[in-house]
């Protein structure tokens, strides 16, 4: 018997319960920021459950499993503060991998932005470059942020 998984995308205000797991798979993903590092997952996880105002953050569910999340948010790249909002904090738990959730988060970050009355929308990453072309953004910049290299996009809405 064949039958279809649901996926379906929610703001992750809806869901406070999903924040101790998605603390834990940001510690493991970016373990010298979140694990040993100064960042806070939790408080981040917590600052991204608004509505209306940035930051926001969108969770991807599978059949009602958690399996991604992803932010919108104000700054990012300390040195591009003129720049505004970002699409952040992105992650697709392992096993869920290669099924198109992190390009649905994406989307639904773009949503987001278009709902905020932004015109365009920013994203820095070292490994997500193929999944943002494939949305149709462009690179804007190459240039290295605490010792890596790291890719400026930029999709306007």
């Amino acid at each position: 018997m064949h039958s279809t998984s649901r996926l379906s995308i929610e703001p992750l205000a809806l869901h406070p319960d999903a924040v101790p797991v998605l603390v834990s798979w940001y510690e493991a993903e970016w373990p010298e920021w979140y694990g040993t590092g100064r960042g806070d997952a939790t408080r981040d996880l917590q600052s991204f459950s608004n509505q209306g105002s940035l930051p926001v953050g969108v969770l991807a569910l599978q059949d009602g499993v958690v399996c991604g999340v992803a932010a919108l948010k104000a700054e990012s790249i300390p040195s591009h503060k003129h720049l505004s909002p970002w699409a952040a904090a992105g992650l697709v738990a392992p096993a869920h991998r290669g099924q198109g959730i992190g390009l649905q988060l994406l989307l639904a970050l773009e949503s987001q932005a278009r709902a905020l009355a932004f015109t365009h929308i920013y994203c820095g990453t070292s490994t997500a470059g193929t999944l943002l072309q494939r949305a149709h953004w462009q690179v804007l910049e190459r240039i290295t942020h605490e010792g890596k290299a790291l890719s400026i996009y930029e999709k306007a809405l």
